[in-house]
Parts: C-alpha cells; sequence; structure tokens
C-alpha cells in the first residue's frame, strides 16, 4: 500500500518541481507558444477571407463572362442581320441595273431596226424611182404613134421588170 500514498516529502518536492518548470515555462515557452498559435489563427482567418473574396470575384468574373457572351452573341445578329441587308440591297441595285440595261438595248434595238427598215425603205424608194426613170426614159426613146403600141409596150416592160 505504500504505493498508494506516497511519502510526504516525495510530494512537496515534486510539487516544487512542477511549480519551478511551470515557472520556467510560463516565462519562456508559454509566451511563443500563444504567439504561434495567435499567427496560425490570423493565417487561416485571411485564408478564409482570402477564399471568400476569390469566391465573390469568381461569380462576378463569371457574371462578367455572360454578359459579354450575350453581347457577341447580340453582336453577332446585328451584323449578321446588317450582311443579309446589304446583300438583298446589292441584289436589288444588280436587278434594277439589269433591268435598265435590257431596256437601253431593247431600245437601241428597236432604233437599230427602225433605222435599217427606214434605210431599206429608202433604198427601195430608190431603186423603185430609177426603174421608173428608166421605164420614162425607153418610153420617151421610142416614139410611139399609136397609143395601143404604147401600153402593149409598156406591159412588156413591165413584164422585164418582174422577171429581174
Amino acid at each position: 500500500m505504500d504505493l498508494l500514498q506516497p511519502a510526504l516529502g516525495l510530494f512537496f518536492i515534486s510539487l516544487i518541481i512542477f511549480v519551478i518548470v511551470f515557472l520556467i515555462l510560463k516565462k519562456f515557452a508559454w509566451k511563443p507558444i500563444l504567439s504561434t498559435l495567435k499567427e496560425r489563427e490570423t493565417s487561416i482567418a485571411d485564408a478564409i477571407a482570402s477564399a471568400e473574396r476569390v469566391k465573390e470575384e469568381m461569380a462576378q468574373m463569371k457574371a462578367e463572362h455572360e454578359h459579354v457572351l450575350a453581347e457577341a452573341k447580340a453582336e453577332r445578329s446585328k451584323i449578321l442581320k446588317e450582311a443579309k441587308d446589304a446583300k438583298d440591297q446589292i441584289l436589288s441595285e444588280a436587278k434594277t441595273q439589269a433591268q435598265a440595261e435590257a431596256k437601253k438595248i431593247i431600245s437601241e434595238a428597236y432604233t437599230a431596226i427602225d433605222n435599217q427598215k427606214m434605210a431599206a425603205l429608202t433604198d427601195v424608194k430608190n431603186q423603185v424611182g430609177k426603174l421608173v426613170i428608166e421605164v420614162a426614159e425607153k418610153v420617151l426613146r421610142k416614139e410611139l404613134t399609136d397609143k395601143t403600141a404604147q401600153e402593149s409596150y409598156i406591159k412588156e416592160l413591165a413584164g422585164e421588170i418582174k422577171l429581174n
């Protein structure tokens, strides 16, 4: 039973050693340990705050990204619409210009046809005039006393003209 009841001297010596170790630890080790724990607590709090800021910045960047993406889609739609409008306008102008060219070509063709027609009619009139003059000249050269002979001669000349 001696083991369960320590001697009184051993108790006091153990108490004195404990108090001395406690005071030494309090003076030299306790403050550095507490300051290290305080620094660690501060760094953990800063890391948590930094993580929260990064999380908020990421959310803000995501919102900005979505906004920029929406603007890009709107801009793309606008550019495509402008390109389609420009294409339609160019096609419309090309059709209008082609129609005007076609009308001009047709008008020039009608004018050329009318000019050729007039030239042909003038040529025919000139040839008829020449023939009339030739017939008159031939009639005048041959003086006929008889009117029936003159008419038969004119018919003969007219027949020759048709044969040519």
